[in-house]
Order: structure tokens, then sequence, then C-alpha cells
């Protein structure tokens, strides 16, 4: 043990620790562990146990060289398609999706250790790979690595989740260096495509997704012909935001009008959280919650300017792409610009894997701050 934390000191410096990124996470976490008491107050205690293991692993990971870490990118990729699998094989069925695996202590759902494991393994391979980013066959290796991870996820069925994490590939690409002529080709090829496909799937007897997939995206283009069904939820959602107006009614308000107690929103420590925020903490609430997230993402991205490597560059801005999708996908849903899809608010949605993942994250951008590039 001593000769670990000497290790530790001659390694890292204390100036060289992010305590600002530290203080940001800490504080819309302790403010997501207040907003799913009032959502659902039986389960505030696991939310704040899950902050606490968080914390713990984000100290950890910080401590660990993550070029050490990078080094098992291979074994991380097994362990991911093995968990990703096994969900398929013996994963706990809940409303009609397999998402979790039950290990009998724990249950925890291995997508959201993918995204953790997928910024590490692409952050050793761009690295390793860095010159040939470009090339057409590198460029088919990657793609080829990423399809097993985003088909096991969209069997489970988690749609949401198969594009957040699709997003983050293209965006771990693009830091990687791939170069803009490529992107443009690319942007002329899928653009169109993703039009027809969804055109196509807007169409009865559609072979493509999940009938309730269909019934949520119609529920979006009208949501007034759906509202008692596919809509109901982010209608109430988007009603409960409005209501809150400049201040809110309150932290866990009693109001009889209230849409959280009158159980219009289903889960609402969850995917929709965003609208109790709105609801009890008003537009100010929604705005501290929006700058918090923010100022997180653009921690991380600076940090990542100052590494020392591609790898820590990309580890950095991964986790800061990452939380930014996430966040914009949940408080998109929250306020109907996006169709229904359920994904959770980075740190602030009740989940202790989500919680502890996102930790993580944070860990290892933290361990890129504490090595920087000494020759900036």
């Amino acid at each position: 043990m001593k000769t670990f934390i000497q290790t530790i000191r001659q390694r890292y410096h204390l100036k060289d620790y992010k305590f600002s990124l530290v203080a940001l996470v800490l504080a819309i976490s302790i403010i997501g562990v207040f907003i799913v008491g009032s959502a659902q107050a039986s389960l505030q205690g696991k939310q704040a146990q899950g902050v606490v293991l968080g914390v713990i692993a984000m100290v950890i990971i910080s401590l660990i060289d993550y070029e050490w870490v990078l080094s098992f990118h291979w074994v991380m990729y097994a362990v991911n398609f093995v968990l990703l699998a096994a969900v398929l094989l013996i994963g706990v069925n809940t409303n009609g999706a397999t998402r979790w695996l039950n290990l009998g202590f724990i249950q925890f759902q291995p997508s959201d250790l993918t995204k953790i494991i997928t910024i590490l393994f692409y952050a050793k391979l761009l690295m390793k790979w860095e010159q040939s980013i470009n090339n057409k066959r590198f460029i088919m290796a990657a793609v080829v690595l990423m399809l097993p991870s985003l088909v096991l996820i969209y069997k489970q069925p988690n749609l949401s989740t198969t594009i957040c994490l699709a997003m983050l590939f293209c965006v771990l690409m693009y830091i990687g260096g791939l170069s803009y002529k490529f992107i443009g080709t690319m942007c002329a090829i899928f653009i169109p495509l993703a039009v027809i496909l969804f055109i196509i799937v807007i169409q009865p007897n559609q072979p493509l997704i999940h009938q309730y997939q269909q019934n949520r995206i119609l529920a979006w283009l009208e949501p007034e012909k759906y509202e008692s069904e596919e809509a109901y939820q982010q209608l109430n959602s988007i009603m409960a935001i409005g209501s809150g107006q400049l201040t809110g009614k309150g932290y866990n308000s009693t109001a009889t009008t209230s849409v959280k107690n009158g159980n219009f929103i289903s889960e609402p420590q969850t995917d929709f959280i965003f609208a109790i925020i709105g609801e009890e903490l008003g537009f100010v609430g929604c705005c501290v919650i929006i700058i918090l997230l923010l100022l997180i993402v653009i921690d991380c991205i600076l940090i990542g300017m100052k590494a020392k490597d591609t790898g820590g560059r990309i580890i950095c801005t991964g986790v800061a792409a990452l939380i930014g999708i996430q966040s914009f996908i949940n408080i998109s849903v929250a306020t109907m610009l996006f169709p229904n899809t359920g994904i959770s608010l980075p740190f602030i949605s009740y989940g202790l894997t989500s919680v502890v993942c996102f930790y993580m994250g944070i860990g290892f951008v933290l361990n890129v701050g504490l090595q920087p590039n000494k020759y900036q």
C-alpha cells in the first residue's frame, strides 16, 4: 500500500487534479439525488448509494494510468461482447425489454458500460493507427468492430442506446482525424438514405423496427391523434415543464395540479426526470441543469486539448460527446423535439449502472488531466 501511494505521489501532482470538474459533477449529482427523491421517494437512498459508488470508482480510476488501461483494449472488447451476448441469453426481461443482467448480488445494464468501453477501445485503436485513419480498409475495419455492439443492443431492443452509441462512434472517428472530404462524402450518402429509411419506417407493415417504435414516431408526427396513447407521456411532460413557469412549483411539491402527483408520467425518475425539474424548479432550474451539463462537457474538452497523446484526447472528447449526446436526446424527448425513446439524463436520472459508468468516464478524464502535455 505504501509503495502504491509513493508511486502515485511520484507520478502525479495535486495541482494537476481537475477539482473544478469534480465539483461540477458532484453538484449535478446531488441535485439528481434530490430530484429522484421527489419523483420516487423510495429510490432516493439507492441513487445516493450510486453516487457514492461512482465517486469511489472515479477517484480510483483517476489514479490509474490510462495508457496501462488502454493496453487491455482487446480484453475490454471481448468482455463487452460477452456481457451483451449474455443479456440476450440470460438477461432479465422488464416491460418487454431484456437489458439487464442479474448476477445475484447485483443487477446492472451492460449497455451503459459499453459506452465507456467503446471510448477506451477506439482511443487505443485510433491512436495506434493514427496515420491510417483515412485508409478505406481501416475505416471498414473500425465499422465492422462497432457492429456487434450495435446489433446486440438493438436486439434487446434498445434503439435509443443504439443511436447514441452510433453517434458516439462517429464523433470518435472525427476526433481521431477523419478527413472532411470523407465526412462530406458520407453525409451526401447517408442523409438521403436516412430520409428514405424514415419514410419507410412510418409505412404500414414495415419490417425495419418494432411496432411500438413505429407508434412512437407516428405519435411524434401527429401527437393530437395519439394523445391518449403513445403521445400521452410526452404531452404531459411538456405540460409539466410549462406549468413550472419561471421558478417552478417548489421542490417536492404537493400541489394537486402537479403532473407528477397525478401520476400522468410513468417512471418520472428515469427517462422523464427533466419534466420533474421543469415543473418543480421551473425555467431557472432547467437552465441550471443544462448549464452544469454544458460546463462538464467544456471542462472535459479543455482537459483533452492539453492531453499528452491522441488516446488521452479521444478519451476526454469521447466522454464529453457521450454526456452531450445523451443529455441532448433525453431533454429533446422530454420537450417532444424527438420521438419518445428511453435514455437517461447523465448524473441525474435514477440508475446505479448509469451513474457509476458516467463517473468512471470522468475518472479517466481526470487521469488524462493528471498527465498533461508538458510541451504545450
